[in-house]
């Protein structure tokens, strides 16, 4: 098998990295994230149409004839709707629009949508039809921050255990690395960020951290067995003797959620767009930064090891 350099050109991809992170960040508190309704609270609903050549704008023209709320909706298309009792299909939309309706006002939403449809020639059906209170909203925020914080502190008390203190820095570096890009990419993007990016990001971490805690424990052994070689030399050997591992790994977990990523719904899709990329950060980060960072503080206690002797 081939030795590749991975640890050569480790400050050019830590600098590649850094420039990346500044990225996101600028873009996380520029631009800010698409909340979906259960962060931010307001109606997400599905509907379908009989006219299945229906485009978005005249879905919206629709909706905002019979409530001008709807003008700034998220709109978007969703796979035809076969209908149970015929071969018949029916065009499938999902809006979302922060705002809350009450029974009455959901009604009366529902009554004006169909007199204005009709206009169109085109029969509306009401498919679902969801609310979240902005006091709800805002619990939900609060649950999903506790438990990222519990699963962060979770996966570094394992590094303190599994590893030493030299290791958990790398690791946490790594995780910090994965999650902060991975974010920036939803706001990059205005991808909806919702309750199933937060299960995204957390499976993210985990994911991650498996990846490094593979490459850290044969670093670990190789410290043991080639005594005395330049630490880059052992890094590298470590990493290519897990190269393959880490790239069938990888490869497959990225093929099932990039392919989810393609074909799923509206509701799936955040999460599969989160673990696609992530799977990507995350192998990068175990290579080219969770590794890289152990070189530097190895050496040093190697040479302060050798002059306590």
């Amino acid at each position: 098998m081939k030795n590749i350099n991975f640890v050569g050109p480790r400050y050019i991809f830590i600098s590649i990295s850094l420039a990346v992170i500044a990225l996101s960040l600028v873009f996380m508190f520029v631009k800010g994230f698409n909340f979906g309704i259960d962060f931010k609270g307001g109606t997400s609903m599905a509907v379908s149409f009989s006219k299945t050549d229906i485009t978005l704008s005249q879905v919206r023209n629709i909706f905002k004839e019979a409530d001008p709320k709807f003008a700034s909706a998220s709109i978007s298309r969703l796979h035809n709707l076969k209908t149970s009792n015929s071969n018949q299909s029916r065009a499938m939309f999902n809006l979302t629009v922060g705002e809350f309706f009450n029974a009455n006002q959901k009604s009366k939403l529902v009554s004006d949508v169909e007199k204005v449809a009709s206009k169109m020639n085109t029969n509306v059906k009401f498919e679902s039809f969801e609310t979240v209170s902005g006091y709800a909203a805002a619990g939900l925020r609060k649950s999903a921050t506790w438990a990222s914080l519990v699963a962060v502190i979770l996966l570094l008390i394992y590094m303190a255990f599994r590893f030493q203190f030299v290791f958990g820095v790398g690791a946490l570096a790594s995780l910090a690395h994965d999650l902060v890009i991975t974010a920036g990419l939803y706001s990059m993007f205005w991808i909806r960020f919702d309750s199933t990016v937060v299960a995204a990001l957390l499976t993210l971490l985990g994911y991650s951290l498996n990846d490094t805690v593979v490459v850290y424990s044969r670093i670990r052994e190789n410290l043991k067995k080639m005594r005395g070689k330049p630490m880059t030399e052992i890094v590298n050997v470590s990493i290519n003797q897990t190269l393959s591992r880490t790239i069938n790994t990888s490869f497959t977990t990225f093929l099932v959620v990039f392919i989810l990523l393609l074909f799923s719904s509206s509701v799936l899709k955040p999460f599969a767009f989160g673990m696609s990329f992530g799977v990507i950060t995350g192998t990068y980060s175990s290579i080219y930064i969770a590794s890289p960072i152990l070189i530097g503080w190895l050496e040093k206690r190697r040479k302060k090891s050798a002059l306590h002797r």
